[in-house]
């Protein structure tokens, strides 16, 4: 483990978390479905471990959201898994609303048996209840708004913005129970609160941002160096450690101060905007392979 990524272990468990995990707890047996939200960058580090213990035995869905930030070829591989693993899947853009109108079909296709027994008894029309349930950040009211049609869930881009219960009708046949966003106790291992960090997922106040531009830039040139020497105009060595690169790229910027050293502080922060808005490129930086070494 780099110094950098000693300095990034994150333990973060804010009391709303708690409340809201037992607020989802109490109103399980109210849905027929759990619908999880995840960011299809990072699809191991934004699932909770904590949901599968929740929902039980509940039918469950999976939304990999912002595939427009994500590796297309990587999407399709998640996919896959989710699948194998027995869970519905829809891909989902909600900016450009690509992957929307495969929702509500989905639902319908996972829990058609449940739609067979209300029509055997004479219920048709009674609707479908989904708990809509994901950490905070991945676009959890946004997906909401587009599905419904609305604008009425606030939806911003930072964690935590979702607090109270509330239902959402998308037609009358589908209910969907939003929820806040909800983190886990810790994260044992470093690297979730990394990537987690580097989406937004946690606040970059709470973090010291240079230490998470190091290390976001050392991860990228060792996988996507083609992307950094394009975006920044430099040529470094194979190993060169994140510090260097981000003098390196803040010197070919201009982020100077007195004494002609570079603003790493400045420089991080522009990584951390430039990555987050795709201008680097399309990157998803978790495999299913990687699966079996998680520790979350």
């Amino acid at each position: 483990m780099t110094q950098e990524e000693k300095q990034l272990n994150i333990q973060w468990y804010p009391g709303h978390m708690t409340k809201t995990r037992r607020m989802m707890e109490e109103n399980l047996k109210l849905v027929d479905a759990v619908c999880e939200i995840l960011d299809a960058r990072i699809p191991i580090s934004s699932r909770n471990p904590d949901l599968d213990a929740i929902c039980g035995t509940k039918p469950r869905m999976i939304i990999l959201n912002r595939i427009d930030l994500a590796d297309p070829a990587m999407v399709r591989l998640w996919a896959e898994y989710f699948r194998s693993q027995g869970k519905a899947v829809v891909a989902t853009d909600c900016k450009s609303k690509k992957g929307i109108n495969g929702f509500v079909p989905a639902v319908r296709a996972l829990l058609s048996d449940k739609l067979q027994r209300y029509a055997e008894k004479g219920q048709v029309g009674r609707p479908l209840k989904l708990m809509i349930v994901g950490i905070p950040n991945v676009g959890k009211s946004t997906f909401i708004n587009q599905i419904a049609g609305r604008k009425g869930a606030k939806a911003e881009n930072r964690p935590g913005v979702t607090r109270g219960k509330q239902w959402v009708t998308v037609d009358q046949g589908l209910l969907l129970l939003d929820t806040p966003g909800i983190l886990w106790p810790k994260f044992d291992d470093p690297e979730v609160g990394m990537r987690l960090a580097y989406t937004g997922a946690v606040k970059d106040d709470v973090l010291d941002v240079e230490s998470l531009g190091c290390s976001l830039m050392r991860m990228l040139w060792s996988r996507y160096p083609d992307a950094i020497r394009d975006r920044y105009k430099i040529e470094m060595p194979e190993d060169a450690q994140g510090w260097e690169l981000m003098e390196a790229a803040g010197r070919k910027r201009g982020f100077l101060v007195s004494g002609g050293d570079v603003d790493l502080e400045r420089m991080a922060r522009v990584l951390l905007e430039e990555y987050r808005s795709c201008k680097l490129g399309r990157f998803t930086l978790e495999t299913p392979d990687m699966l079996k070494e998680a520790q979350i």
